[in-house]
């Protein structure tokens, strides 16, 4: 039994947990964001509005909607997949359900709708999802199907055009999502425009600045 646990891959092991409490981090959050109505990401957006057109719970349909994209993902290019994939698409969804489950039975529904408490209540939560995001990101175990699709388009279209700006591919992608979203009956408001911009960014900016993949999965 030592020798076995002298070979294990502790650091490994650290980079799983970590990404694991991300992930955790991120559907907690996101259920705030959610019940506020001020604005999620824009696949958050677009996936609650299809699964309430289809009756169906938001963990469920993003499942479902993730596999697909996955399946296109393992034919294109997998090395944006691992651990963290599998964590966002099965995970996120059904965290928030639950959780908004939670806040049903345990806080006031007016908190969410009164802008005198809401918008602290979504500004608080949109930092958190993002540092919770930032670290998802940096513990390096793979992203979910719906961020590597953008990743391997930018690939292919700047390998023939390498002037296009890559974060205007992603851009259009966020964008496309949102779109999809009305369509399916979501209600747009300025929040989901604004992440869709700034939210990316956002994320990398807060990796940067607290953390590195050495902090992640070193010692």
């Amino acid at each position: 039994m030592g020798e076995y646990l002298k070979g294990c891959d502790f650091t490994l092991f650290k980079r799983v947990a970590v990404c694991f409490l991300a992930v955790l981090g991120m559907g907690f959050f996101l259920s705030f964001l959610m019940l506020c109505g001020l604005g999620t990401d824009p696949c958050s957006f677009m996936n609650k509005a299809i699964s309430l057109r289809l009756g169906m719970l938001f963990g469920t349909w993003q499942l479902i909607i993730n596999a697909v994209m996955l399946v296109i993902v393992l034919l294109w290019d997998r090395k944006n997949l691992g651990f963290g994939t599998v964590f966002n698409m099965v995970l996120v969804g059904y965290y928030v359900d639950f959780f908004d489950w939670v806040w049903s039975k345990t806080i006031p529904s007016h908190i969410f709708t009164d802008n005198v408490t809401r918008w602290p209540v979504y500004i608080v939560a949109l930092l958190c999802f993002i540092i919770s995001a930032a670290v998802y990101i940096n513990s390096d175990m793979g992203v979910a199907p719906y961020d590597a699709l953008p990743k391997i388009i930018t690939e292919k279209v700047t390998g023939r055009f390498p002037k296009v700006p890559k974060m205007l591919i992603r851009m259009a992608w966020d964008f496309s999502a949102i779109i999809i979203g009305i369509l399916a009956g979501g209600i747009p408001v300025v929040g989901v425009v604004l992440m869709a911009i700034f939210l990316g960014p956002a994320i990398s900016l807060v990796g940067r600045l607290f953390f590195s993949k050495n902090k992640l999965t070193d010692s």
